[in-house]
């Protein structure tokens, strides 16, 4: 075999690994199987909406979008201590119990502002008025039972409070075809 002729035989192993590797990357990572669930409630002046997505066993993503429903209303910083400041305040927050892990902190798409609140000497951590999108990275621990605890409280510097709301269960199914919000 002369020396060009092996060289043209591994240029073309070569073109076809590249080609095959092209195409590989063209499918990246597989599709979510339709879109990802999700599942909403409206409690004390708040509407949240909890989704699941970036779903590769074991590790997946909870996003949880607060939206108050009057303009003027802010959320509590996560970073809230849980009683508040000299009691003023509850945090925004979201916890997993069951087959689902935290595998991460729970972090949020706003930037942090303070306010100061009347008869409280320490500035209050809020968000800007309006939705905030927080996201929780999970591990999951098999296939059952999970809850997504949530937690807030939105307040105006206008009209007041709303009560704030803490632990409020949203059921989670974790089997072979994915995760599906419901009932138990």
């Amino acid at each position: 075999m002369s020396p060009y002729a092996h060289h043209s035989r591994k240029a073309r192993l070569a073109a076809a690994l590249l080609s095959l590797a092209a195409l590989t990357a063209c499918g990246g990572e597989p599709a979510e199987a339709g879109p990802a669930p999700t599942t909403s409630f409206t409690e004390n002046g708040v509407t949240v909406t909890l989704s699941v997505s970036d779903w590769h066993p074991p590790r997946a993503t909870l996003t949880a979008v607060f939206t108050p429903e009057e303009k003027g209303f802010h959320l509590y910083s996560t970073e809230l201590p849980a009683t508040g400041i000299e009691g003023v305040g509850r945090p925004t927050s979201m916890a997993v119990t069951g087959v689902l892990r935290a595998d991460g902190k729970l972090t949020a798409a706003a930037d942090v502002r303070t306010i100061s609140v009347p008869g409280v000497d320490a500035p209050v951590p809020v968000y800007p008025d309006g939705p905030v999108t927080t996201t929780l990275p999970v591990r999951l621990d098999g296939s059952g039972e999970a809850t997504v605890l949530l937690g807030y409280a939105s307040c105006s510097t206008e009209e007041g409070c709303t009560i704030p709301v803490s632990d409020r269960p949203v059921h989670l199914r974790v089997g072979d075809g994915g995760p599906a919000f419901g009932d138990r």
